[in-house]
């Protein structure tokens, strides 16, 4: 069962019958990836049904059904949602999208008011736009982003005028700027927020994860990540991570609409092999590069994307060898010392990921040795 298999089959149970669990926060993190420019006002609110209607007199829903990208089913929440009372009551306020190239900001957000008196502060996570995904690296070298900060800010908003219940939640990125917000929003609205989720969210960098604010939330944060996790598992994070079972398989487990549920819950399940490596080879990474290695690393990479004259990442890999052509001609145009710096980070960055696999490689292998914990053990002979 996966998220609209939840929303059919629960979707007509009250808060009041089944509190708030972590599958409607999914559901509501996942439905901010909605384009709601012209229907949920910047400063203002509608109803969840209402936002349904204007939204699909605009954008036919065959189209919506049409759109490819792991994010394009997110409209069809609304019609689910809207359609049960769990969530018809709901209303929509203060819809945010910021796109800033200059200072490498993509944020987005929505606040939804719920029937049982709360909010839910939901972020959205990374688009497809190449400003996007480099403010996603770009927290491995920043102590603070311009995304961060607004973040915050929109959250002290939302909450400076509410005295009840805030849940903070986001997937991908959203996750990351849920967590931030909440460690730094003023002390007042800290109090009063209940829990946050980060739907395989990256983490954070140690000297965050070392601060007051984080430390505060901490017990607060649940960290949900699929079996297949590697964004989630970039950086640092204290918290337990809550691992489940999705139907996709590899990096497509990031998708949250292949997330498996069973009944208010999601389904129990390990982080793999793979993603181990993977967190182990960012952790090395990082202890091995300074923060002025890592970002010329990424303004350069980021810096050859963008000479292939597109703006997001669907456009560069839907141009396939032409975009692969630019970005060669753009590195064989670097100079030289620029272009040596490149390939040795770039190689640095390998060399860790197969230090790591290795090293996996080894740990398994032993442990399935005749004699060790998990092998084919034989006692006296026998």
């Amino acid at each position: 069962m996966n998220i609209f298999d939840y929303l059919t089959w629960r979707g007509d149970v009250p808060f009041s019958a089944d509190p708030f669990n972590e599958v409607d926060g999914l559901a509501l993190s996942l439905l901010a990836y909605t384009n709601f420019g012209a229907i949920v006002p910047a400063a203002g609110e509608i109803s969840l049904p209402e936002a349904a209607r204007v939204f699909f007199e605009r954008f036919p829903r065959e189209t919506v059904e049409a759109a490819s990208g792991f994010t394009a089913p997110a409209p069809l929440l609304m019609e689910e949602m809207a359609a049960g009372a769990r969530f018809r009551g709901t209303v929509l306020e203060d819809y945010i999208n910021i796109v800033d190239k200059e200072n490498t900001e993509q944020l987005s957000a929505v606040t939804f008011r719920l029937e049982d008196g709360s909010l839910f502060v939901a972020f959205r996570g990374t688009d497809s736009t190449l400003t996007g995904w480099k403010e996603d690296f770009s927290f491995s070298y920043l102590e603070t982003t311009a995304g961060q900060k607004r973040a915050a800010g929109y959250l002290e908003r939302e909450g400076r005028d509410f005295s009840g219940k805030i849940r903070v939640g986001g997937h991908s990125k959203g996750g990351h700027f849920a967590v931030y917000a909440s460690s730094f929003c003023e002390r007042a609205i800290q109090d009063r927020i209940s829990v946050i989720y980060s739907y395989d969210g990256p983490g954070f960098r140690d000297e965050f994860l070392r601060s007051d604010g984080y430390t505060r939330i901490l017990s607060r944060i649940r960290h949900v990540l699929p079996e297949s996790s590697f964004f989630g598992v970039l950086m640092g994070d204290r918290s337990e991570p809550v691992v489940v079972k999705s139907s996709a398989s590899g990096l497509v487990q990031h998708d949250g609409f292949t997330w498996q549920v069973v009944r208010n819950r999601f389904e129990r399940g390990e982080l793999n092999e793979v993603s181990r490596v993977m967190e182990k080879t960012f952790d090395s990474w990082l202890e091995e590069m300074a923060d002025e290695e890592r970002r010329s690393l990424f303004d350069t990479f980021f810096g050859l994307l963008e000479s292939t004259g597109e703006e997001s990442l669907k456009g560069v890999f839907s141009r396939k060898m032409k975009s692969a052509d630019a970005v060669f001609d753009s590195l064989r145009g670097l100079p030289r010392d620029k272009r040596k710096e490149m390939l040795s980070l770039l190689g640095r960055l390998l060399q860790a990921g197969g230090r790591n696999a290795v090293a996996s490689v080894a740990s398994v292998t032993a442990a399935n040795l005749p004699g060790r914990k998990g092998g084919d053990s034989k006692k006296g002979g026998e």
